[in-house]
């Protein structure tokens, strides 16, 4: 029954837009600072976006002739290009309002430059650890009877899946307090994530966030689970009880979409991040 709900979605698609004129009005600067809770929507004052590479190899995007700046005022750069132009595309598909909290690649950016929390990546990673003891795969109900199959048809196997490609052990259990998480699974997690750089951290605890699961999110991001399978494994509960009683149809589909587009974009973040310093030797080559 659940692989057919993947059917009912689209799959989350990419497009690059091409830019149309707007009026600028005058003196605006390009440090924009919004949030989700305060300014999210304004109104477009540039026409053009462009991308260029500053000191250091590192890519600036430009609105008009001003340099895009950080909510906490520092100059927006990227590592790579094509980081930068996912961004610029974020900023060239806005319309004549622009709509913050749809430029999720824009907003990690943001994080991983002004670091607003002010962690360092030990202090990430625990945090995206603690997410393991109460991951979603693996809490289970003890009924009703077709949910308890559903969640063992569709998530023992990524159980299954992550704790051979990490030599680990983690299960599942109905207990309240859940499953007891071995020392040395949490210590083989810990030296993987610290294989990842600030910013690919950052994406990938915006992921795990996202979808209430380390397992779920290591396995799309290891690429062996899509967008719209973690997604919909994410909320497989959720799905089952529409299955049973229905849901209202418009708010369903904005609350799939809007998940699927954030997870998507903190998947993409992470690859794109990864990809900076081969990227980076390749320019300078050039």
């Amino acid at each position: 029954m659940f692989r057919s709900l993947a059917r009912l979605h689209h799959q989350f698609g990419k497009a690059l837009l091409q830019c149309k004129t707007r009026t600028k009005p005058q003196n605006f600067e390009c440090s924009l600072k919004y949030s989700s809770s305060a300014l999210t929507e304004r109104k477009r004052f540039y026409q053009d976006v462009s991308i260029s590479q500053g000191e250091g190899g590192l890519f600036e995007i430009n609105l008009d002739r001003r340099k895009l700046k950080t909510p906490g005022g520092k100059l927006f750069t990227v590592p790579n290009e094509a980081l930068a132009i996912a961004v610029a595309t974020e900023w060239d598909a806005q319309r004549d309002t622009l709509k913050f909290y749809t430029m999720h690649m824009t907003t990690l950016c943001n994080t991983a430059l002004d670091n607003p929390t002010q962690r360092d990546k030990d202090q990430m990673i625990s945090a995206a650890l603690k997410f393991l003891e109460t991951d979603t795969v693996c809490y289970r109900v003890e009924e009703p009877y077709g949910l308890v199959d559903l969640q063992k048809n569709e998530w023992d196997p990524v159980l299954q899946w992550i704790e051979n490609r990490y030599n680990v052990t983690i299960g599942s259990s109905s207990n309240i307090m859940g499953p007891d998480i071995p020392q040395a699974t949490k210590e083989t997690f810990c030296q993987h994530l610290k294989s990842y750089n600030f910013w690919s951290l950052t994406g990938l605890e915006y992921v795990i966030t996202q979808l209430k699961s380390v397992v779920l999110s290591l396995g799309m991001i290891d690429r062996h689970l899509s967008v719209e399978q973690a997604v919909l494994l994410s909320r497989l509960e959720e799905e089952y009880q529409i299955q049973c009683w229905g849901n209202v149809e418009w708010a369903h589909d904005y609350d799939m979409y809007e998940l699927r587009a954030r997870t998507a974009a903190g998947a993409l973040f992470v690859h794109l991040s990864s990809e900076s310093s081969t990227v980076k030797r390749k320019l300078l080559q050039d």
